[in-house]
């Protein structure tokens, strides 16, 4: 009951704290009674949150410290003093504050490209959104130094973007990254790659949006004439696949055959996931063969979904046949693991067949493709069975090819041959 009465007490401090590391960027600082306004403090801008880690429940020093001169005085020392103050618990949260008071100090300070990829690491990690936009706008509007002698943008102006774009996007905050986007496209001197376009795109696809993903890569190739990758349309396929079916998705592979980008596994694999599971087994394994006959070659994921997809189909037969048929063909990868055709065929009453896949693996030395508990998996279903001689047999086989069981079912194994051996003594 005391102890009822204390959690009672410290419930509500407990439920603020939580907020302000889960929402840092909705807390709304206190205000203070009284701010120094003298040149030699650092006004705070109550719409920077503060870095909602370990520093998080901090408030901030009132009057704020004063910047030393020196500190400020070039990107070099405040980059230097930043990374310093990283685990300060008063100046780590102060970060971008810093910078924009260096920044107000002197109309001449301009941020170099190591001093704002630093922060915008910071910024993007601690989803500080807000900071990351008002620092994205201090690049803008004052350009790296390296970028002087020069006609073009910083070279690292990109990097710095990806991230925030990346940070943007991944918090669902795509007006955000479509602004963040678009100021770089304006800033950037040649046209962007496909890979900041595709980030925006797999958010989209992630939270559900697919009309609007549709729309974002008409307007990403129609309006700014940008090609897109093989990563733009693995996207579109797989968002089709789950929205619109495997037929639209469909559409979008011959889209990518159309404009000659190549398809790679994971188009392969996401479309013969899709005929799997609407059930379309004679067009998924089509795929699986279209994709040697392509010379794509196989994954492991590859047989997996394979496999996986005519198990379970109730279809444990076929998939024993395509294994076998890939296993002479030596196209099987390395790392795959047949215990999920064994089990079914062991669940489905066919031990010989599973024994056959066993003993064709051993023989062709493909014994990368059967685990310790495919093995074991089989000599289960043979003892059941009562079939010793071969559990025998197939043991000593996987032990010379160094497929050890564990110990309890080597003990297993062990009684039912003595228990076997005694019922022949005594009959005899």
């Amino acid at each position: 009951m005391a102890a009822s009465r204390r959690l009672a007490r410290k419930l509500p401090s407990i439920i603020s704290k939580h907020q302000r590391l889960i929402s840092p960027e909705i807390e709304i600082l206190e205000e203070t009674p009284e701010i120094s306004t003298s040149p030699a403090s650092i006004p705070l801008d109550p719409s920077l949150p503060l870095l909602p880690l370990a520093v998080s429940h901090l408030s901030p020093p009132s009057p704020l410290p004063a910047l030393p001169a020196a500190h400020a005085s070039s990107p070099a020392a405040l980059l230097r003093l930043l990374r310093r103050a990283r685990h300060h618990p008063r100046l780590a949260p102060l970060d971008l504050h810093l910078l924009l008071a260096a920044a107000d100090a002197s109309s001449a300070f301009r941020p170099d490209h190591r001093l704002t990829g630093l922060l915008a690491v910071r910024l993007a990690a601690s989803r500080r959104l807000p900071s990351l936009r008002r620092l994205l706008q201090l690049v803008l509007s004052r350009p790296c130094p390296c970028a002087d002698d020069s006609i073009f943008a910083c070279p690292d102006l990109l990097p710095t973007f990806r991230k925030a774009i990346l940070a943007f996007a991944s918090s669902g905050d795509i007006p955000a990254a479509s602004e963040a986007l678009a100021s770089l496209r304006r800033a950037a001197d040649s046209p962007l790659p496909a890979e900041f376009y595709n980030i925006i795109l797999h958010a989209l696809a992630r939270l559900h949006r697919h009309d609007d993903a549709i729309r974002f890569y008409g307007e990403m190739t129609n309006v700014h004439r940008l090609s897109p990758d093989a990563y733009t349309f693995n996207i579109l396929i797989n968002s089709s696949c789950r929205v619109e079916g495997v037929d639209a998705a469909m559409r979008w592979f011959e889209e990518m055959q159309r404009r000659s980008c190549a398809p790679t596994g994971v188009s392969f694999n996401t479309l013969m996931r899709g005929f799997f599971r609407e059930g379309r087994y004679k067009e998924g394994l089509k795929v699986a063969h279209e994709m040697l006959q392509l010379g794509a070659g196989l994954s492991v994921a590859s047989m997996e979904i394979l496999i996986g997809g005519l198990c379970g189909g109730g279809d444990a037969l076929k998939a024993s046949e395509v294994f076998a048929e890939f296993l002479v063909d030596a196209v099987v990868p390395e790392g795959f693991d047949c215990l999920d055709l064994v089990e079914s065929l062991c669940h489905v009453g066919r031990v010989d067949k599973a024994v056959e896949i066993v003993e064709m693996v051993l023989e062709r030395n493909g014994v990368c493709c059967l685990s310790v508990p495919a093995g074991i998996t089989v000599l289960d279903c043979l003892m059941k069975a009562g079939k010793l001689d071969d559990v025998c047999r197939l043991m000593g086989r996987m032990v010379g090819e160094g497929i050890v069981p564990d110990t309890i079912s080597c003990n297993c194994i062990f009684e039912a041959l003595c228990e076997a051996g005694g019922l022949l003594m005594q009959t005899s």
